[in-house]
């Protein structure tokens, strides 16, 4: 039995709403961040043999749920249309048998986009030299926003330029990240 409502396709442009927060954990009952985890873990093996690398799963929303399934190809080429449906049936068919999302749901599939989210540590490191944003969980020296470009990683450390100085912010403590949009990264990306 298929229990979601409606499917949407993303393109390469494609953006998530949000980045989510941990919701605080009610007894008895699977927090969003919970979910969502449970859904990647899930889904992670069918997703790569489909030749895609996931990026991200979001469950957001208490009434009608929202499971954003964020991915793009193994091979660097765009995301396609094809290649979000493709993952939506293989996903929704994993979804049906294992019940992982009780209820009814929305079903999104979508590429990265340009000004991507950076979501894991490799992130920051591929995506050296672009602009990024990055908020922390925690203030750092006071502060909790930081934008500058990204000189990579060193262990668990995110490197950023930001005016002039290098600035070392620990990986586990970063709540968000995006890169900037800027005419350098739409250049490398027609170059692709």
């Amino acid at each position: 039995m298929l229990r979601r409502d409606r499917v949407w396709w993303g393109g390469p442009s494609a953006r998530p709403l949000f980045w989510p927060a941990a919701p605080a954990a009610k007894k008895g009952k699977a927090t969003e961040l919970e979910s969502s985890d449970r859904v990647a873990d899930l889904i992670a093996p069918t997703v790569e043999d489909l030749g895609f690398d996931l990026v991200r799963v979001i469950v957001r929303g208490k009434n009608q749920p929202v499971l954003e399934i964020m991915a793009e190809p193994l091979d660097g080429q765009p995301m396609t249309v094809e290649g979000c449906a493709a993952i939506s049936r293989a996903v929704s068919a994993l979804l049906d048998v294992d019940d992982a999302m009780p209820g009814p749901f929305t079903l999104e599939v979508t590429s990265p986009g340009i000004d991507r989210p950076l979501v894991r540590l490799g992130d920051f490191e591929r995506f050296t030299g672009f602009e990024a944003k990055v908020e922390m969980a925690r203030p750092v020296d006071g502060q909790r926003r930081f934008r500058g470009r990204l000189l990579g990683i060193d262990g668990d450390r995110v490197r950023l330029l930001v005016d002039d100085a290098t600035r070392e912010l620990v990986y586990a403590d970063i709540q968000r990240a995006k890169l900037v949009l800027t005419d350098e990264l739409l250049a490398q990306t027609q170059e692709q």
